[in-house]
């Protein structure tokens, strides 16, 4: 009998999709994070990368759940577009999800001026995660809000995939989910402006905003305007 489903797997489907509803806990548009989504994501790593594997659409949906606002919105194409520019940057921080740690690991990213979150000895402050989050001053109050100790355990962002995704949406909800209505522009000019914006690094700007163009159209949406920085 095609088209037609036994009423028994009625309500199978219907708890699936409220499943699928309480894990994206916001609009609910976990749907728009489907797993084919995310699977084109990670499959651009290379298997001998670090980040292959460790990134998951699960530890996505699971570190949402902590941040109910991002991609909040009465609009379902505003809070396309956010998670299209949210994994934009993403992508292109990691190198197409490659990377967990930050390539040059020389810098300890150590400000001795952030006293409110001293930096442990020993401990290095580098880029980890989907956003590559540096510092002692944002791997201090990300672990307070997260439930983790960020300054003794800054490896704690390339080792548990949930605490990586709940640094990248700490930091977005603090820095760019604000700012999102001015364009994907501004959200580059929040997340490293003072490197790239402005002529500083054309290729970088343009390979984000390439990214973010893919995913708006890969959710049927318009990118809007204010795209470069």
């Amino acid at each position: 009998m095609d088209g037609v489903k036994p009423i028994f797997l009625i309500p199978l489907l219907l708890i699936i999709a409220a499943g699928e509803l309480i894990a994206g806990q916001n609009c609910g548009c976990a749907y728009i994070v489907s797993q084919e989504f995310f699977d084109e994501l990670t499959s651009q790593a290379d298997h001998s990368c670090e980040g292959n594997g460790f990134y998951t659409r699960d530890a996505f949906l699971n570190a949402w759940q902590s941040y109910p606002g991002f991609a909040e919105s009465s609009s379902i194409d505003d809070s396309k577009r956010e998670i299209a520019a949210f994994f934009a940057h993403v992508s292109h921080e990691t190198t197409r999800m490659c990377f967990k740690d930050q390539e040059d690991k020389s810098n300890p990213y150590c400000d001795p001026n952030a006293q409110e979150y001293p930096c442990t000895p020993g401990k290095m402050y580098y880029g980890r995660g989907p956003l590559q989050i540096s510092w002692n001053y944002n791997y201090g109050p990300a672990g307070q809000e997260i439930g983790f100790d960020g300054l003794n355990w800054p490896e704690g962002v390339s080792t548990d995939a949930i605490i990586s995704f709940k640094t990248a949406l700490w930091f977005w909800m603090r820095n760019v989910h604000g700012i999102i209505s001015q364009g994907f522009g501004a959200t580059i000019r929040a997340i490293n402006g003072v490197v790239e914006c402005g002529g500083g690094n054309q290729d970088a700007v343009n390979d984000r905003v390439n990214l973010y163009q893919n995913y708006c159209g890969q959710f049927n949406v318009s990118p809007g305007d204010n795209l470069y920085c």
